[in-house]
C-alpha cells in the first residue's frame, strides 16, 4: 500500500541519508513531500551532491495528510530543532502514533519535541547523552525499531539496515 511520507529537511542535510532513503521509498511507490519554510525553495545537501525542491511550507503542512515522517540527518535537524513549527509538527505526529524515521542527527527534533521518554532509539554518538537525558533508552546498533513508531539509525554507513527496516514498517 502506498504511503504518504513527510520529509522535514533544510539546507545542509546529509546527502546520502536523504537521497538513498527517498529513492528507496519512491521505488516502493510511496509519495514524498519535502517540507521546509517555503514551498518552491531549493535546498542543498551538506556535500552539495543533491538539490531538493521544497513541496510544502511547514505553515501549511498537516500531519493528517501523511502516513509517516522522515527526518534525515546532517546539519538540517540542527537548523530546524529550535523552530516551534517543526517541533509542533513532530510532537503532533508522535501523538498520532504514526511512524517517525530518523537517522544521524534527526532525533534532535524528537528530543526538543519531548517525545523520546521511554523510547528505544539510536542516533549518531554525539546525541547519545542528549537522548538519554531526555529519557530515551539508547542502543548503539545500526537500526532500532521501537514498536514500528520510532525507527532510528546512527549514520550513513547504516543506511542499508535503516532502509530495509523502514520499508518493512511502511508495508503495514
Amino acid at each position: 500500500m502506498r504511503k504518504r511520507i513527510a520529509v522535514l529537511v533544510t539546507h545542509d542535510f546529509e546527502d546520502s541519508e536523504y537521497a538513498d532513503s527517498v529513492q528507496a521509498f519512491r521505488a516502493a511507490r510511496h509519495c514524498i513531500s519535502n517540507i521546509e519554510h517555503r514551498a518552491g525553495n531549493i535546498i542543498y545537501g551538506k556535500n552539495r551532491l543533491h538539490a531538493v525542491t521544497i513541496d510544502q511550507s511547514i505553515d501549511h503542512a498537516s500531519i493528517h495528510d501523511f502516513d509517516a515522517l522522515l527526518i534525515p540527518g546532517g546539519d538540517s535537524p540542527e537548523r530546524l530543532h529550535t523552530d516551534e513549527r517543526y517541533i509542533d509538527f513532530v510532537r503532533n505526529f508522535a501523538g498520532a502514533y504514526k511512524p517517525i524515521m530518523c537517522i544521524c542527527h534527526g532525533p534532535k527534533l524528537l528530543i526538543n519535541a519531548q517525545v523520546v521518554k521511554g523510547r528505544r532509539m539510536t542516533a549518531i554518538e554525539p546525541l547519545m547523552i542528549e537522548l538519554q537525558n531526555a529519557g530515551a533508552v539508547y542502543f548503539d546498533q545500526p537500526v532500532v525499531n521501537d514498536n514500528n513508531l520510532y525507527i532510528t539509525s546512527r549514520a550513513p554507513a547504516d543506511l542499508p539496515e535503516f532502509i530495509r527496516e523502514t520499508l518493512q514498517v511502511l508495508k503495514h
